[in-house]
C-alpha cells in the first residue's frame, strides 16, 4: 500500500509541465532569442524534453 502512496505522489510531476504552458503571459514575448527563434517558440518547445522526461518517471 506504501508503494501505491509513493508512485501517486510522482503523479504531481505531470502539472508541472501543464501549469508552465498553460499561462500564455508568461512567456508571450519575442526577446530573449534563441538561434533565431522567438522566446514564445522555443520556450514551448523546451517543454517537449521535460515532458518527456516527466512522463518516463
Amino acid at each position: 500500500m506504501e508503494r501505491d502512496r509513493s508512485r501517486r505522489a510522482w503523479y504531481w510531476l505531470l502539472l508541472v509541465p501543464l501549469v508552465g504552458l498553460l499561462i500564455p503571459p508568461i512567456y508571450n514575448h519575442a526577446e530573449p532569442e534563441l538561434i533565431g527563434l522567438p522566446f514564445f517558440y522555443w520556450y514551448q518547445l523546451a517543454w517537449v524534453p521535460i515532458s518527456v522526461a516527466v512522463t518516463a518517471l
